[in-house]
């Protein structure tokens, strides 16, 4: 998601507040290797910017042969435009792209560090990948979920069918990052009740080797990003919905009173307004509160299919 807006004053976990850097994290451990599951394009925005920016070579997996081709060919065409715009040198270019390794294989990742997922926000999805994971990966390694709304308490209780056995479930943390990875800053760490404060701590000092400035959430529905976006988003449809103001009225509004880059309801199309839907359901279900009912009017433009940009449709043609 887009959060460029959110920084962090005041780094909180589950108990207490804290603040961290790389520095102060001395229970860090050292990331030498990236595995990261899913090659769309928050998978491959997260790989590729840990070889460009922290030096990692990284095994990008995902399910699908022509994913991994496609996603590689966007790589390839974001290093040529950074090459062009002279932001990078060719020899960089050339080094980062060497560090992706693409394989349709979970097993590859047998001997990396860190483990990131990016796949859809499906839970069931999600935690049978964490569970093969756990099998999977060194007992070492870090595994970490890039969702934007599954609690990660509950991610982290797949990767064991022991109740007594806390190590797997304690090196299971979140690493979300907005949208699109190679320019956004933020990046969201949250803890589940299980999180070690040796996974946390490894988790920040790896996303700041990748450029990134951390904030620290509560395993709370929404986390910090979404549970403050998602809600502007959907009263600004809304208030579309109900005849307040025209879409470009809205969006006015908000770049022109709050400077904000863009609108509420250009920014849901670039989010996807199936992406919104799904996490304005889950802040709804999981608070009961009614302020979090998604609007009527993207339930049903998502019905008809129109998602916004990736589609061609959603409050505006592409």
């Amino acid at each position: 998601m887009f959060a460029s807006s959110l920084r962090s004053v005041a780094r909180r976990g589950p108990l207490k507040a804290r603040t961290f850097s790389s520095t102060a994290a001395t229970s860090a451990a050292e990331v030498k290797s990236l595995g990261v599951i899913g090659a769309g394009q928050m998978g491959l925005g997260i790989a590729l910017v840990a070889a460009q920016k922290a030096g990692v070579p990284v095994t990008l997996v995902d399910n699908s042969q022509a994913s991994l081709d496609k996603g590689l060919k966007f790589a390839d065409k974001l290093l040529e435009k950074d090459v062009a715009k002279q932001r990078l040198t060719r020899e960089a270019a050339d080094a980062a792209r060497a560090l992706l390794t693409p394989t349709v294989k979970m097993d590859d990742l047998s001997s990396v560090d860190f483990v990131i997922e990016a796949v859809p926000e499906i839970p069931d999805l999600k935690q049978s990948i964490f569970k093969a994971l756990a099998q999977i990966a060194p007992k070492h390694a870090i595994l970490a979920t890039n969702t934007s709304s599954i609690p990660i308490t509950k991610i982290a209780a797949a990767t064991t069918s022991d109740p007594t056995d806390l190590q797997a479930p304690s090196r299971v943390i979140s690493t979300h990052f907005m949208n699109p990875v190679p320019v956004q800053k933020g990046v969201e760490i949250i803890r589940g009740l299980q999180t070690s404060q040796e996974t946390t701590d490894t988790a920040i000092a790896f996303v700041e080797r990748m450029g990134k400035v951390a904030s620290v959430s509560a395993d709370s529905p929404g986390f910090l990003a979404n549970r403050i976006l998602m809600p502007y988003i959907n009263e600004a449809v809304i208030c579309l919905e109900t005849g307040i103001g025209g879409r470009e009225d809205i969006d006015n509004i908000m770049k022109n009173g709050t400077n904000v880059p863009m609108g509420p309801l250009t920014l849901a199309d670039f989010i996807g307004l199936d992406t919104c839907l799904a996490i304005m359901n889950v802040l709804h279900q999981e608070t009961g509160d009614s302020k979090y009912r998604p609007a009527g009017l993207l339930r049903r433009m998502v019905d008809a299919g129109w998602m916004g940009k990736k589609t061609g449709k959603g409050f505006y043609t592409y």
